[in-house]
């Protein structure tokens, strides 16, 4: 699996938030997308993940032969502090609901234990603390069998240990897929290979 970004730029009104962005992520690798707050790291993540619509260039996603644009979604799993749950399902009801879309690769009892919410399994996501639903994010998108995982600021919200456990997972969890994170914070990116700063594309 390749993405390639050609010519990518993105404009809101008359301000470029990033322009001519050439680039070619790789499966097996992981990538961070780097810069100041407010530099447009988390919009070039979302229009990588076809979340935000480009302004001008393309992205291809190919595994042999390109992809559809409508059938992309099936192809990544995207986790991010702004990514809305359903907060009256339970956890095991959302992430049945999303395995409806994207099958999961283990069962979800087994999913939500990973991730330490087995005793929340059936309370409902509202009552859940913000530390809770970043790891049910995070849960969704790691146990997601998609070849591609997008992470947008992974360890917000997350206390010591919900850190401790973001790095089990993108250490045990991710190792033969497509990664990339849009973060400022080293310790959320100190796994990737390669460094992309969002400033070199004004």
């Amino acid at each position: 699996m390749q993405i390639t970004c050609n010519n990518l730029g993105k404009r809101y009104n008359r301000e470029w938030i990033f322009r001519h962005f050439n680039f070619e992520f790789s499966l097996a690798n992981k990538y961070a997308i780097t810069g100041a707050n407010g530099s447009g790291k988390s919009t070039l993540l979302q229009v990588i993940a076809g979340a935000i619509l480009h302004t001008e260039g393309n992205v291809v996603f190919n595994n042999n032969k390109n992809i559809e644009p409508d059938k992309i979604y099936s192809q990544l799993a995207f986790a991010s502090p702004y990514l809305e749950l359903i907060e009256e399902m339970t956890a095991i009801e959302f992430l049945h609901f999303h395995a409806s879309f994207k099958p999961l690769n283990l069962s979800i009892d087994s999913v939500l234990e990973q991730v330490s919410l087995q005793s929340a399994a059936h309370k409902q996501i509202r009552y859940f603390s913000s530390g809770m639903k970043q790891r049910l994010k995070l849960a969704q998108a790691f146990f997601s069998n998609t070849p591609i995982l997008l992470l947008d600021e992974p360890t917000s919200n997350l206390d010591a240990e919900g850190i401790a456990l973001y790095h089990r997972l993108i250490n045990n969890i991710a190792k033969e897929r497509l990664v990339i994170i849009s973060s400022n914070d080293k310790q959320e990116y100190a796994c990737c290979n390669e460094i992309i700063s969002v400033a070199d594309y004004k």
